[in-house]
């Protein structure tokens, strides 16, 4: 049996990549001592750019290597980043494997397509490096166990990428529902509108010279190459992703796990329909989960509540003496048939963010968790995949919340982990 190259195997046999990318430095050099976080990007598409950005305004922060299956992206970002600090020193690499092996990265970030999330983070952590990770976490549960479970076997620090967390309404929000105002919630309704675009059905081309097709695929199938499959209309396929669903349920369900924390997930229940065209997760899906004492549903359009009609995305808490109705940026409580948007007396309970990217180079410094830390981040997200599950077998499932495991439900649990690629199963 061909065991998978381990990462100093791969260094050891690695070959040069194209002409114009520097992978490997001849000897790995230690940075200077300083205050700076020394940070590397993988996954340079619109997101990549956007972390890319955020924290090249650090001051703290010395962006020292970027990483894309994509020559063009890697290019691209290159060029963004010469623009934004021209002395910059970065190395650039169609591998993540390089970068993983250099002593002098402290940090990493990952907004590669969902499918590789897990991997990149887990052997990160293996390297002694902290990572900032895109949502969703994972591509489906076990992966997330296995995040966890190196997260603290090598004391690292991991902060996902739901930028809203960070932001004043989320936090006043919070603080409004934890003080008992609305009393005891005993539903919420969360919601999300929009349908993913027809793909059509294009055939398989040539894979272009500038992408590294299989190693973009990584653990997920094996595929011809279709444009429409790659970069950001990945999302739109299971193979990869979990549609508008996978991709928004994190940034809205985040405020009811942080105000409630629900507890004892007991049963999942998904109604939806595949879209026209080659993709195949959701057009839409409606998912019900019951917890201890709480319902909390899932709709691809609003729900009928006042207010809800005029969001496109958005989470209603009912509770036995109000309500709250929020997004990302606004919220409106109703209790007793009057509707206010904040209520004064309530004092200040939670901390502020210094903002989501400063809160991560500040955990990393310090060794304190930051805010959408790994275990929350993962309690968050499970739901989601179990949504997910249900749709894809088209029935109720009933869930122990215990053991992590569907009830008596051999096919169901057996879509909780999928197999990688023999190539690329490298956790």
């Amino acid at each position: 049996m061909t065991h998978p190259q381990s990462r100093r195997q791969f260094i050891k046999t690695a070959t040069m990549s194209a002409a114009g990318f520097a992978i490997l430095p001849s000897l790995y050099s230690k940075a200077a001592p300083s205050d700076k976080l020394r940070i590397a990007h993988i996954g340079l598409g619109g997101m990549g750019n956007a972390h890319m950005k955020w924290f090249a305004a650090i001051p703290e922060v010395d962006i020292v290597a970027l990483c894309d299956v994509d020559e063009i992206h890697l290019g691209n970002t290159l060029k963004t980043l010469q623009g934004l600090h021209p002395d910059t020193k970065a190395q650039t690499y169609g591998d993540f494997r390089h970068i993983l092996d250099r002593k002098d990265i402290d940090a990493i970030t990952c907004a590669t397509p969902d499918h590789w999330h897990a991997t990149i983070a887990s052997l990160a952590f293996q390297a002694g490096k902290d990572v900032y990770g895109e949502k969703p976490l994972s591509y489906d549960v076990r992966e997330g166990q296995i995040m966890l479970k190196n997260a603290t076997r090598y004391n690292r620090i991991f902060q996902m990428g739901n930028q809203i967390h960070a932001g004043e309404n989320f936090h006043r929000v919070a603080e409004i529902i934890q003080s008992g105002a609305l009393g005891k919630i005993n539903t919420v309704r969360l919601w999300k509108t929009g349908a993913p675009p027809d793909l059509g059905s294009p055939s398989p081309e040539p894979v272009p010279s500038t992408l590294n097709w299989d190693m973009w695929l990584g653990p997920a199938p094996y595929t011809d190459y279709i444009p429409a499959k790659c970069h950001f209309t990945y999302r739109y396929f299971l193979d990869y992703s979990g549609g508008m669903f996978a991709d928004f349920w994190c940034h809205i369900a985040d405020i009811v796990f942080w105000s409630i924390q629900p507890k004892g997930l007991k049963s999942i229940s998904a109604k939806g329909e595949a879209p026209a065209g080659i993709a195949d997760a959701p057009q839409w899906i409606n998912v019900d989960y019951e917890f201890d004492g709480l319902q909390l549903h899932w709709t691809s359009e609003p729900p009928n509540v006042p207010g809800a009609a005029k969001r496109g995305i958005g989470a209603y808490f009912e509770g036995d003496k109000g309500t709250l109705l929020c997004d990302y940026s606004t919220r409106e409580i109703t209790i007793n048939g009057e509707t206010v948007t904040d209520i004064p007396g309530i004092p200040q309970s939670i901390p502020r963010s210094p903002g989501h990217q400063q809160n991560f180079v500040d955990a990393v410094k310090n060794r304190i968790q930051p805010e959408s830390n790994l275990a929350y981040a993962r309690e968050l997200t499970l739901p989601m995949h179990l949504g997910l599950i249900s749709y894809r077998l088209g029935r109720p499932l009933q869930w122990n919340a215990a053991k992590e495991k569907f009830v008596g439900d051999k096919k169901a649990n057996a879509l909780l982990s999928r197999k990688p690629r023999k190539k690329w199963d490298l956790v």
